[in-house]
């Protein structure tokens, strides 16, 4: 007995240096931590049990059978973070480079099926060099099991991505389809084609991180949510994360004590709004000032500024925040912030967690970019999201709503349930000097008359009186008091219900 009880010892010794302890050294060089030290760091400690420990690649081709090493390159299993479930895979880049073979994605696809079952999160730690060339189409069709799952998981589950070295080709696409997709600061990149392909195909000469590092995805493409400076700030911010969300789409997100009065008064909100209309303020100041402890996890923060996304809690709850910042291009909408916000909007709502919209919007960006950018379209994704949207939905004006982009931005009309405005709200079809140009054209000449005529539209529309009149706009809220309207807000609709009709499933503008 003593035998067998050792051996199996030695094997799970075996399996634990993945590639050898000559790789895990040239790991640790590059700045980057091995496949299990990033999940004993993710994970609640002494909680990972593991799937697969000795599962080893069945390929014969090209000398293959001569070096199986036991978990073909990726550790998977499941875990705790802070006390909630969720099951985990780690790419080990000491085995094969991390290459996806046929046995490595069924170690993938067997967790993703128990996740789905069980109704808890996914998170991929993705270190990997692709598809594992010596197996050819097995590691392809691999991929796409792997794929398959993670569309029938999406909006079951919610599914992070962190990307801790490279991926690339065919790789890609599983992250891509996920909620969340972070990355580390220089040693990680996502491309489709190489720099080599690249140069060869089109004469381009690029580096891997400027075709596909953390910079390029988080400012220029969006298709990273954040970018972390190493591998340990990257896990410990996947954690802060994870306590945002609920387990799955049928669970409610966590309940966390809190100690921040949900009545606090803050008098500095009251003279967050400038005297000039035209002058910015940090919207941030007053998310920060709004949530429990001032505790803010933005997502997308380096793309398409003008708006802000990310998750607060008010009263220990989880709440989607979506938010014009006046600080950039004057808080406009274009497309960049329209599919940012759409998405966000969606995941919120996919997995019940109430949104909160903060609203100073002169309207969507003009120019011939937009329009062949197709800006309509964009923009009609985040109407379209808010529109189908059944979760609670609150909604603040603090200053401008103008045109098209006050429907957009969670009006009443797009079924939100509590909208308030501030005193300084000015909700109208467009700014008061381009109204008063078209409505008096024949007096452009004269500007006294033209000034006499802005001063009457500003004093007639530039407030939320006439919106409240029509019953658009709930109540007009002292700004100091934001807080407490807001917490109360939430806490009556706790049990709303509100379902659309029956679908298959919708077709949103693409």
């Amino acid at each position: 007995m003593k035998d067998i009880l050792q051996e199996l010892e030695d094997r799970r010794t075996l399996a634990r240096l993945g590639g050898g302890q000559r790789r895990i050294d040239a790991q640790h060089a590059r700045g980057k931590l091995t496949a299990r030290e990033r999940i004993e760091l993710l994970l609640d400690e002494g909680s990972f049990e593991e799937f697969d420990m000795f599962v080893a690649h069945r390929s014969t081709d090209f000398g293959m059978e001569a070096d199986r090493p036991y978990g073909d390159g990726v550790v998977t299993g499941w875990g705790t973070i802070n006390g909630r479930m969720v099951y985990v895979f780690s790419q080990d880049f000491t085995v094969f480079g991390g290459s996806l073979s046929e046995t490595h994605a069924q170690k993938i696809c067997k967790i993703m099926d128990m996740a789905m079952q069980n109704g808890a999160p996914v998170i991929g730690l993705n270190d990997s060099g692709g598809a594992r060339i010596q197996e050819g189409v097995a590691s392809l069709a691999g991929y796409a099991d792997v794929f398959q799952r993670n569309i029938m998981a999406s909006g079951v589950v919610p599914q992070i991505s962190v990307i801790m070295g490279p991926c690339a080709g065919g790789a890609v696409y599983s992250p891509a389809m996920t909620d969340f997709i972070f990355m580390v600061k220089d040693t990680s990149y996502m491309f489709v084609t190489g720099p080599d392909v690249v140069k060869t195909v089109t004469n381009e000469v690029v580096t891997a991180e400027q075709l596909g590092g953390a910079s390029t995805h988080t400012k220029k493409s969006s298709v990273a949510d954040g970018a972390f400076e190493d591998d340990v700030e990257a896990l410990t911010e996947i954690r802060r994360l994870f306590d945002f969300l609920p387990l799955n789409n049928r669970d409610k997100a966590p309940v966390r004590p809190f100690f921040d009065d949900p009545a606090r008064i803050e008098e500095s909100l009251d003279t967050l709004i400038p005297d000039n209309p035209n002058q910015p303020y940090d919207m941030k100041e007053l998310i920060v000032k709004v949530a429990d402890e001032g505790d803010f996890y933005e997502i997308q923060k380096d793309f398409a500024g003008n708006i802000i996304t990310g998750f607060i809690r008010i009263e220990g709850r989880t709440v989607g925040v979506v938010a014009n910042q006046p600080m950039v291009l004057a808080g406009c909408l274009d497309i960049d912030s329209s599919r940012k916000a759409a998405r966000f909007v969606r995941f919120c709502d996919a997995f019940e967690i109430p949104i909160l919209t903060f609203v100073d919007v002169p309207g969507f960006l003009p120019g011939t970019g937009q329009e062949y950018g197709g800006v309509i379209k964009h923009g009609a994704k985040l109407l379209f999201a808010y529109g189908e949207a059944t979760v609670p939905k609150v909604t603040v004006i603090t200053r401008k709503a103008y045109g098209g982009a006050y429907d957009v931005m969670a009006s009443k009309h797009l079924r939100g349930d509590f909208n308030y405005a501030w005193p300084t709200a000015e909700i109208a079809v467009m700014g008061a000097k381009g109204a008063v140009e078209i409505l008096y054209r024949s007096e452009l000449g004269d500007a006294d008359k033209i000034a006499a005529r802005t001063r009457d539209y500003e004093d007639r529309f530039a407030n939320p009186f006439v919106a409240a009149e029509k019953g658009f706009i709930d109540e007009v809220i002292q700004p100091h008091s934001t807080r407490k309207r807001v917490a109360r807000a939430f806490a009556s609709l706790r049990t709303k219900r509100l379902s659309n009709p029956w679908k298959k499933h919708d077709n949103i503008p693409l």
